[in-house]
């Protein structure tokens, strides 16, 4: 039982943590401006994202496969409107 809690914790922490990204994106899709952001700050968080997910799927977590493949789309599609718009 107390397993089921710790992983629905960890399902509700992904889903908050990933969706924070979703108002970034659709911000920087509608104004197509992302000076203000750092390419550098992505490009290392991507990577970091990419690790946390290789480690999800080692584990076997849930939570942190969910989390990490979702965040890392919205993460690339950030990196490549930086690119796109510079």
């Amino acid at each position: 039982m107390m397993g089921d809690v710790i992983e629905i914790i960890g399902l509700l922490a992904a889903s908050l943590t990933t969706a924070s990204f979703i108002p970034q994106v659709l911000k920087l899709h509608k104004e197509k401006s992302t000076k203000a952001i750092s390419l550098t700050m992505y490009s290392v968080f991507f990577v970091g994202i990419i690790l946390w997910l290789v480690y999800g799927v080692y584990r076997n977590s849930m939570p942190i496969i969910f989390a990490n493949s979702i965040t890392a789309f919205l993460v690339g599609y950030i990196i490549y409107l930086k690119l796109k718009h510079t």
